[in-house]
């Protein structure tokens, strides 16, 4: 185990080096590690795909890997581009790859896995830059890959919600019609205090106060300029983003996130289906497996798609 894992640091610390940025320390290889190795039992199964394919383009940091899932044979089809979560730091194509696949099943729409630079080697606005890119690049070339690019939506859950949210007011500043809907699974938008998180999380769900520390620790690089609205999302204005999904968790400190989310799309007028999935924890999309509430919120989520994106 101790080798392993030392082969692991090594790894981490020579792709960080070749792309600028700091080694990761022991205890976030030894979490994807686990991460990993979790998400593998709860990504067996779900549904078949017509087609996967696996392709890379160049990013900021070198090569940026996507995976695309077609659902049926049919093209061209419209396309959602999922961003993973795990407070990026974790998470990769895989272990959100069940996920993905039921997304598209559900939607009837391909689903681009987008393999984000992960924090602290990477540290913000990586994400954000190879989420942008991979969105713009997906508009230039995705008709060469048999998708619709008239017809694009984003999404993701926790730090992908985020992702997403963020790329969705990029966009909305430089190519408003781009990006058709926003789908949104308990995303964590800037609060840093709330009532949800003083209420709940804990070592059960990994989302104490303590990991949402090391993950923000881990995302900003030392001595890095804090006040930037990608950052805090709630600071921005929300007008003229497209229809919404916003998916929270009741017992989730990132409640309020999505609660604020909603009511700043109340006020602005902008569509939103906002739906509080009850009797489970963050991050409880991984285990449709096993969980109806896991299944119905994808297909929910599915439903949304083809209402405001394939059926555009």
């Amino acid at each position: 185990m101790k080798d392993a894992l030392a082969e692991e640091e090594r790894i981490a610390s020579t792709v960080a080096a070749e792309h600028g940025g700091a080694p990761a320390p022991a205890d976030v290889v030894g979490q994807r590690r686990l991460y990993n190795a979790n998400r593998a039992f709860w990504n067996e199964g779900g549904p078949a795909m017509a087609d996967s394919v696996d392709l890379s383009i160049d990013g900021a940091g070198g090569d940026l890997a996507l995976r695309i899932h077609y659902p049926v044979e049919d093209r061209p089809l419209p396309a959602l581009v999922f961003l993973h979560g795990g407070g990026w730091v974790l998470g990769n194509l895989d272990t959100h790859d069940r996920i993905m696949r039921q997304l598209a099943a559900d939607s009837g729409m391909a689903v681009v896995g987008v393999d984000y630079r992960l924090a602290p080697e990477a540290p913000f606005p990586c994400a954000n830059e190879d989420a942008a890119l991979a969105v713009q690049w997906l508009a230039e070339n995705g008709g060469n890959f048999g998708l619709d690019v008239a017809r694009l939506a984003i999404g993701g859950d926790s730090a992908g919600a985020a992702l997403s949210l963020g790329t969705l007011h990029y966009f909305k500043d430089r190519q408003p019609d781009l990006l058709k809907a926003g789908l949104l699974y308990y995303g964590a938008y800037g609060l840093r205090d709330s009532r949800s998180r003083r209420l709940f999380g804990g070592a059960e769900d990994g989302l104490s106060p303590e990991n949402l520390a090391f993950f923000r620790d881990c995302l900003l690089a030392p001595g890095a300029a804090k006040p930037d609205w990608r950052l805090d999302l709630l600071s921005r204005d929300v007008a003229g983003l497209p229809p919404l999904f916003i998916g929270p968790v009741e017992c989730d400190p990132l409640r309020d996130d999505s609660d604020a989310l909603s009511e700043l799309c109340v006020d602005a007028g902008v569509p939103h289906d906002y739906q509080l999935f009850k009797g489970v924890l963050h991050g409880f999309l991984h285990m449709s497996r096993m969980i109806d509430t896991a299944r119905e919120a994808l297909a929910l989520g599915g439903t949304f798609l083809r209402r405001h994106v394939a059926a555009a």
